[in-house]
């Protein structure tokens, strides 16, 4: 079945490629890829923690069965588990050679007292530079949600702010945090969000602050974002305070088109926008730099009660290799992947707990798999 549906799809991409294929955020990284191939191509893979791993056993069957051109340097790294892992500069010296990679979420352990200020997850953004993330919160039909036809995107910049691990304990029982904000990554983040805008034909974008009580911290980055907004005289800026923007999350999401945030408002949002359109088990996710992109799921669980159990809906890690796909201009496969996900979601027989049913890991995957055809 595999090689049989590797000559469809190949018959499709020559078709596709005599179409104009318009950009994507691909074009954001420097290794995006000009013309449709079926040239193999080498990602690294991150399996990450709890499910991570079950999850991207259902990415190698969906790869495998469609014939799609994408082998695996599988790189295991954790921060829970550092006997049995790699370490970042694994990680980044295989992006250097591949600038992209698919990502399981890695475990934070929760510390008190002291303990490692800087997480892994941390360090790699900060290696790589990876300013940028980037979460579609997309209505996706058969899955039952409060609100029907949402389709916004949340970008956080994600190498500053609050989570800079600047903290010490100055006097015993009292600590303190630095929450950095520069004009440079400010304005660098806002353009990011204003071209992402431009290039998927989105009319709107809302800088998420909290200027009126950190005058200077997210005064500055408010001030950069509208500085930035006025070189995109076409597109529509606001600015709305983080705890309104949770209340009119919840209770008007429609009138959101593309959000730009710092750091932590960002975490933040996108964990209750992914609720509003389902749960962590259906939104991807992807991250940026100048250089090197990696795609993760965009509400960071590792639903770690679930190992083993095969349980864990893979649909936001399938979505998130599809997203990868696209990034790589195997826009085929990527449409395929696509589509099969949302048949069966839409045809409500196979279905996760998460979405109401019963259907184990193994067998949603099979039937995204017999969609494929």
């Amino acid at each position: 079945m595999a090689s049989s549906m590797t000559k469809i799809f190949r018959a499709a991409a020559v078709q596709l490629s005599k179409q104009h294929i318009k950009g994507s955020q691909r074009c954001f990284s420097a290794t995006a890829v000009t013309k449709q191939s079926d040239d193999m191509k080498t990602v690294t893979l991150i399996p990450g923690d709890g499910v991570g791993p079950e999850l991207m056993q259902s990415v190698k069957e969906v790869f495998k069965a469609g014939g799609v051109p994408v082998q695996f340097d599988e790189i295991f790294i954790s921060e829970v588990m550092d006997h049995q892992s790699a370490g970042v500069d694994d990680v980044v010296d295989s992006l250097k050679k591949n600038h992209v990679a698919l990502k399981g979420i890695i475990h934070t352990p929760t510390a008190g007292g002291t303990g490692k200020l800087q997480t892994l997850n941390m360090k790699l953004r900060n290696e790589l530079d990876l300013f940028a993330n980037v979460v579609r919160c997309r209505t996706i039909p058969g899955v039952k949600t409060r609100y029907s036809n949402l389709d916004f995107v949340v970008i956080r910049e994600q190498t500053e702010g609050e989570y800079s691990a600047l903290e010490h304990e100055s006097i015993p029982g009292v600590v303190e945090c630095l929450k950095i904000i520069t004009r440079a990554k400010s304005e660098r983040i806002a353009k990011f969000a204003f071209d992402y805008a431009t290039k998927h034909d989105r009319k709107k974008v809302t800088a998420v602050h909290k200027a009126n009580i950190m005058k200077l911290s997210d005064g500055l980055f408010l001030e950069s974002c509208r500085q930035i907004s006025t070189l995109y005289p076409k597109i529509e800026f606001e600015a709305m305070i983080v705890d309104n923007t949770c209340m009119q999350l919840v209770s008007n999401p429609h009138q959101f088109d593309v959000m730009v945030t710092p750091n932590l408002y960002g975490n933040i949002v996108d964990n209750l926008a992914a609720g509003l359109v389902g749960g962590a088990g259906v939104v991807p996710g992807e991250n940026f730099s100048k250089d090197y992109a990696i795609f993760e799921p965009g509400a960071r669980h590792t639903f770690s009660q679930a190992v083993g159990r095969s349980i864990a809906n893979p649909t936001c890690m399938l979505l998130t290799a599809a997203n990868m796909l696209k990034h790589l201009n195997l826009e085929v496969y990527a449409k395929t992947m696509t589509d099969a996900i949302e048949r069966v979601i839409k045809g409500g027989k196979v279905r996760t707990q998460d979405l109401g049913g019963y259907a184990t890991t193994h067998e949603f995957t099979n039937a995204v798999i017999s969609n494929m055809r």
